[in-house]
């Protein structure tokens, strides 16, 4: 009985020990998930940023540039809704493969949100302007320019929440990549080889595509 009791002990305190290293095991696990949660806000975020500037700066490239033909395939090249859809196609499209280097490599649906979160932003821009100028009758500049930052805004939170909340996709990353390099193909093709359909007419000279 002598030597039964200090085993004894030896063995609680055994198990506490392990008990003890599992928990602080567990509390480090969750601290780099608020880690990394925290950081994906902070990327989203400046890619909001990003988005609002670049996409800005892309509304005038083509002016600056005297019409270059290289400046034509990421800016707009008139005033039409179509042509506008770039400033927020190019830059959330670069923004997410610095993302994806940055962290976007761990996450198993990366691609798919990116891809389904842009498409979103896509069909939301021309919704929502050919609502308040047509169904509405109002036409105002700024309200133009503040939809595309509000558009931006809304897509980027979209992303967060879908990112933070581990959401899964049916669709896989390498075709959600290939689609978007389908999408920046359209863009190319209706830039000069433009169909006419409203969507792609500039409304102040009545012209479609590169002129």
């Amino acid at each position: 009985m002598s030597t039964a009791k200090p085993d004894f002990f030896v063995l609680l305190r055994g198990l506490w020990d392990y008990f003890a290293d599992k928990r602080h095991t567990l509390s480090y696990l969750l601290g780099l998930g608020t880690v990394m949660k925290r950081t994906i806000s902070y990327w989203q975020m400046a890619g909001f940023f990003f988005t609002s500037v670049v996409g800005t700066l892309l509304h005038f490239l083509f002016d600056w540039t005297g019409g270059s033909t290289i400046a034509a395939l990421f800016s707009a090249v008139n005033e039409s809704i179509w042509e506008h859809l770039k400033l927020l196609f190019y830059p959330m499209l670069a923004f997410a493969f610095i993302e994806y280097w940055a962290w976007g490599k761990d996450t198993a649906s990366f691609w798919c949100i990116k891809l389904w979160s842009i498409l979103f932003g896509l069909l939301l821009i021309p919704v929502a302007y050919y609502t308040y100028t047509g169904a509405l009758g109002i036409k105002a500049d700024w309200l133009n320019i503040a939809l595309f930052f509000m558009v931006a805004g809304l897509v980027y939170w979209l992303e967060t929440k879908w990112f933070l909340s581990g959401r899964r996709c049916a669709i896989g990353n390498t075709l959600s990549l290939i689609l978007l390099c389908l999408i920046a193909i359209v863009f190319t093709i209706l830039t000069f080889a433009p169909i006419r359909i409203p969507l792609l007419r500039d409304p102040l000279s009545g012209t479609y595509g590169i002129q």
